[in-house]
C-alpha cells in the first residue's frame, strides 16, 4: 500500500468533520426563493432553512446545480457537509463534467467567507485532492477532482503544484490516465472542459506544465509511445504539429 494513503485519507476524514462542525446550523437566508416549476416545491425549498437535516439526493443535486439562488453562499453553506460527502463517495454526477460542481463552489464566493468557514473549505479541497492522488481507485477520477478545484479556486497552479510535488506509481497512474483523457482536446488547442472563465489561460497553462512534467513519469510509468508522442507534440505548433509523422490524424 502506498505510505501516503493512510495518512491522506485521515487528513479527508478530518477535513469532512471540519465542514460539518465549521457550518452546523446553517441555513438558506429566509426569504430564499426559487421557481417551483424547474427547482422545486415550497416544501422542498422549506428544508434548506432548516439545518442540520439531510437531504435526499436528488434534492441536494437540484439544489447544488441550481445558479439563480438569491444568496448563492447561504445555500451553499447550508448544504456543505452533506455536499461534500458526496462528492467525495462518487454518487454526484454532473450532467455538464465537474466544472459544474466547482461553479457551485464559485458562485458562493466561499474564499472571501469568514477565515474559519473559507479555511475549512479549503482544506477539504486540498484534503481531497491530495487523497484522490494517492488513491490507486479513487471514486472520482483524479482528472475530475482537478477540474472541480481549479474551478472552485479559480486557479489551477496550486492543484498542479501539488501533483507535481507527489512522484509516486499511484499519482503517475492518474497522470497517465489524465493525459490519455486530455490529448484529444489539448491537440486541438482546447480545454478538455468547459470553464467558467479565464478558458485560454487555463488550456495555455495545463499544456504548458504536461509538456513539462509529463512525459519522464510516464515514460517511467511504462505508457506507450503513441501517447508519449502526443504530449510531446503540445510542445510543438502550426505545421510542425500537424506535419509530424506522429501526429495521431485527430479531426476537429
Amino acid at each position: 500500500m502506498n505510505s501516503d494513503q493512510p495518512r491522506a485519507r485521515l487528513r479527508l476524514d478530518a477535513a469532512l468533520d471540519g465542514l460539518a462542525a465549521t457550518f452546523r446550523g446553517m441555513t438558506a437566508h429566509p426569504d430564499e426563493h426559487n421557481c417551483e416549476c424547474h427547482w422545486g416545491s415550497a416544501d422542498e425549498l422549506a428544508q434548506l432553512k432548516v439545518p442540520d437535516t439531510e437531504l435526499d439526493p436528488d434534492l441536494l443535486q437540484r439544489t447544488w446545480q441550481a445558479i439563480d439562488w438569491s444568496d448563492h453562499a447561504s445555500v451553499l453553506r447550508r448544504i456543505l457537509p452533506q455536499f461534500a460527502t458526496s462528492l467525495v463517495s462518487g454518487p454526484v454526477e454532473p450532467s455538464f463534467g465537474m466544472e459544474r460542481a466547482g461553479l457551485s463552489f464559485a458562485l458562493g464566493h466561499w474564499q472571501q467567507w469568514p477565515a474559519e468557514q473559507a479555511a475549512a473549505v479549503r482544506e477539504f479541497l486540498q484534503a481531497w485532492w491530495a487523497h484522490t492522488l494517492t488513491d490507486p481507485d479513487p471514486a472520482v477520477p483524479a482528472y475530475e477532482v482537478l477540474v472541480l478545484g481549479a474551478e472552485a479556486s479559480a486557479t489551477l497552479s496550486p492543484w498542479l503544484n501539488t501533483w507535481s510535488a507527489l512522484r509516486a506509481p499511484v499519482s503517475d497512474q492518474h497522470l497517465a490516465e489524465a493525459a490519455a483523457h486530455w490529448e484529444y482536446d489539448l491537440l486541438g488547442d482546447q480545454l478538455p472542459w468547459d470553464a467558467w472563465e479565464n478558458e485560454e489561460e487555463i488550456r495555455a497553462e495545463l499544456t504548458a506544465w504536461l509538456v513539462r512534467h509529463a512525459p519522464a513519469r510516464l515514460r517511467a510509468h511504462g505508457v506507450s509511445e503513441e501517447l508519449l508522442h502526443r504530449i510531446r507534440l503540445l510542445g510543438v505548433t502550426g505545421l510542425e504539429r500537424w506535419e509530424d509523422p506522429h501526429w495521431p490524424g485527430h479531426r476537429y
